[in-house]
């Protein structure tokens, strides 16, 4: 057992509030365990510069920690320091594979993703909590016959898995993760392909049959991710 009691494959507990925010065109407050993260989605009637004239669309996010959501406060110039934009860009990256960008039209989503309480697993919450947001959005704008229902992707989901005192664990919590050999951030669709595998040995390098086991954990454990979403989203009437 671990240190919150949960078996080795487990998920922590995950709730999805939906549209928190009463101004953004899509929001989501989702909680994994004891992390907290609030996505908004904003809806832009323009794209870059670079992709002008193109009749397509472009998803980008950002990505803070409000300052006491960490156990010492953390300023709030952090989220212009390299690992912020780090895991903004890996939100943004995973979430366009999300949207039929080519079904926008010339629309920017901006999907702002704050952490209110980090305990581990942050930026897999704010691509978890991204996606139902995304999707809020985009029923909005179908709603509205400005995009069709396609532009909306079946469901994406991340989890963190990692090594931690030579076991291989789900879903770390930041106790884990502190201490973790090697962790990684997996991010994979509803079929169970990998979209992305965001990693590190920060500790003992692990064994590439280690490896093969922390990947199996998270294709494992994202069907629970991913049904939590749609639990979520069928509150608000949509079926992915």
């Amino acid at each position: 057992m671990r240190e919150d009691g949960r078996a080795l494959n487990e998920v922590r507990t995950i709730t999805i509030e939906l549209a928190p925010l009463r101004y953004a065109e899509g929001s989501a407050l989702i909680a994994m365990g004891q992390t907290r993260v609030l996505c908004a989605v904003s809806v832009e009637e323009t794209v870059p510069k670079w992709m002008a004239g193109r009749g397509t669309g472009w998803l980008t996010a950002e990505y803070a920690l409000l300052p006491r959501s960490t156990h010492t406060r953390t300023p709030r110039s952090h989220i212009s320091q390299g690992r912020a934009q780090e895991i903004r860009r890996l939100i943004g990256r995973s979430l366009r594979r999300a949207v039929r960008l080519d079904l926008l039209g010339e629309r920017t989503l901006i999907v702002d993703c704050d952490v209110l309480q980090a305990d581990g697993g942050t930026r897999t919450a704010a691509i978890n909590g991204g996606y139902v947001a995304v999707a809020l959005a985009l029923h909005r704008l179908a709603s509205q016959g400005l995009v069709p229902s396609e532009a909306l992707c079946p469901p994406i989901a991340a989890i963190s898995v990692g090594v931690v005192e030579g076991e291989p664990r789900v879903d770390l919590a930041y106790v884990e993760d502190a201490h973790a050999d090697m962790d990684l951030n997996v991010v994979m669709d509803a079929k169970g392909n990998f979209i992305e595998v965001q990693g590190t040995a920060e500790g003992t390098p692990v064994s590439p049959s280690q490896l093969s086991e922390l990947l199996e954990l998270a294709r494992a454990a994202i069907p629970t991710v991913i049904a939590a979403q749609r639990k979520a989203l069928r509150c608000a009437g949509i079926e992915i």
